[in-house]
């Protein structure tokens, strides 16, 4: 079996959470404020089996993010980890700010797969759907997500017209993502965390590395807590084992949930340094509203993790819009943070987002010059 982590994004109501019901039958918003608002506040998740052109199982792992623009960091709380996306426009909508916003996201991202799904194909005729869909086209030229190199399909989650040419194009976007290293050292970012009754403190998150075992030890980082790994369950199921690129769920015995939060992440204990300085390469969006200055506090978003950092520009004392520079990111407490992970900046006040980039040294020698 196959397992591929699927993240939505888009504007708010353009039918992210219908989409996911309609596809797998789970109604991604478990929160009771969801329900009565009839919109998504926090990270939901759906899962699916399909079956994949080689004859084995692909088992898809949804990560329904919210469209509200209060609820973006909520939203970048759950991409990080996702291996292809759903770009949900809405036919009667088209592009809005969130569709823009989330879009930036993916790509500083790295996000390198995905298909476009106009939804709400229903509520338009024929010749608006052709307007929307040559908008779209124009909107995502030259990216990740232009056609023909990613299909564009229009869906109603009503009717349940387009589900099934969505769900061929999932299994052949799912065939050309990269596996994820189940061999490499272990990382759980933490997504959720709560008490189940005759369990204990259970937390989930998508395991972006490595294998995690029943039984194993794990340390929390950055609190550097060691916890057991008395339970391991996959998509919902038990299993003996996690491996990288799926959805999990560890009971751990050796911390309550007042010990957890998100943001924090498991790894093998002993094998990790958090760390509050990281070197890195950014860049700031053609849309940043001014340039970013030497020593300015930005709000840092990198996997789960959520921080205020200040930004130590290395050969400038400010990056114009559409520029990249080298920098410093120093954060206030200790934080995992390693080579190759990707992150996002929003600026401080008010909070949009302006940039990302990647890490390049998580334990950079200390500077003593005016930049340091």
């Amino acid at each position: 079996m196959r397992s591929i982590i699927v993240g939505t994004a888009g504007h708010i109501d353009h039918g992210k959470t219908a989409l996911v019901k309609a596809l797998t039958g789970i109604d991604a918003d478990r929160l009771e404020e969801e329900k009565r608002r009839g919109i998504t506040i926090d990270l939901g998740f759906a899962h699916m089996d399909l079956p994949a052109a080689n004859g084995e199982v692909l088992r898809l792992g949804f990560v329904d993010v919210p469209g509200h623009e209060r609820f973006v960091r909520n939203m970048l709380a759950g991409v990080g980890g996702i291996d292809l996306v759903l770009l949900v426009i809405a036919a009667d909508e088209s592009i809005k700010p969130q569709t823009r916003e989330h879009f930036d996201i993916l790509q500083l991202l790295g996000v390198q797969r995905g298909i476009t799904v106009v939804t709400k194909s229903d509520a338009v005729d024929a010749e608006t759907l052709d307007v929307v869909r040559l908008e779209v086209e124009e909107f995502l030229r030259g990216t990740f997500l232009e056609s023909p190199k990613s299909p564009m399909i229009a869906v109603s989650s009503l009717t349940g017209a387009g589900l099934d040419d969505l769900k061929r194009a999932l299994i052949a976007a799912a065939a050309e993502v990269q596996p994820r290293d189940s061999q490499a050292l272990a990382r759980l970012p933490i997504d959720r965390v709560f008490t189940m009754k005759g369990f204990g403190t259970v937390v989930t998150g998508t395991l972006i590395a490595g294998t995690i075992r029943r039984e194993q030890e794990l340390e929390v980082f950055p609190s550097a807590r060691t916890v057991r790994v008395r339970g391991v369950q996959v998509h919902g199921q038990a299993a003996d084992a996690a491996t990288a690129g799926q959805r999990t769920a560890l009971n751990l015995a050796g911390a309550s949930t007042d010990d957890l939060a998100r943001g924090m992440t498991l790894a093998p204990v002993a094998t990790l340094a958090a760390t509050r300085r990281v070197d890195v390469r950014l860049r700031l969006l053609a849309s940043a509203p001014r340039p970013l200055k030497h020593r300015s506090r930005i709000h840092l978003h990198s996997n789960t993790m959520e921080t205020v950092a200040e930004i130590g520009l290395h050969t400038s004392k400010q990056l114009p819009p559409g520029a990249a520079a080298f920098a410093r990111l120093k954060l206030p407490e200790p934080a995992l943070l390693l080579p190759g992970d990707r992150f996002i900046i929003r600026q401080f006040s008010p909070v949009v987002t302006i940039g990302g980039g990647v890490v390049l040294d998580s334990a950079p020698i200390p500077r003593h010059t005016g930049h340091g």
